[in-house]
């Protein structure tokens, strides 16, 4: 008998930004594989991102609009990390999370 997966909360959001997911009981499909892809590049932009705060932190000569931006690059970092995690979280079977508490 098979069991049914638990839908994949992916790492993009829909044009009106509600939460996307896979359902699928194929493992290593495209749209997985695509996935994890972008899961990859939005975990190494925030480690490069992080790197570049460190320096930009550090710059007496930085002003407010420079930090602005860096703040809201920041916490769209932040915002995919979590998504990544959730996401991980879902499909090792802790789903534990409200469903309110959704990015």
């Amino acid at each position: 008998m098979n069991t049914p997966h638990t839908p994949r909360l992916l790492p993009w959001t829909s044009p009106d930004d509600k939460p996307c997911y896979l359902f699928t009981d194929r493992e290593g499909g495209y749209v997985a594989r695509y996935a994890d892809d972008v899961e990859a590049l939005q975990l190494a932009m925030g480690v490069g991102l992080l790197e570049h705060a460190r320096d930009l932190i550090g710059d007496p000569a930085a002003d407010a609009r420079q930090l602005r931006y860096l703040s809201a690059q920041l916490s769209a970092a932040l915002r995919d990390a979590v998504r990544v995690a959730e996401s991980r979280g879902e499909r090792l079977g802790d789903g534990d999370a409200p469903s309110d508490q959704r990015l």
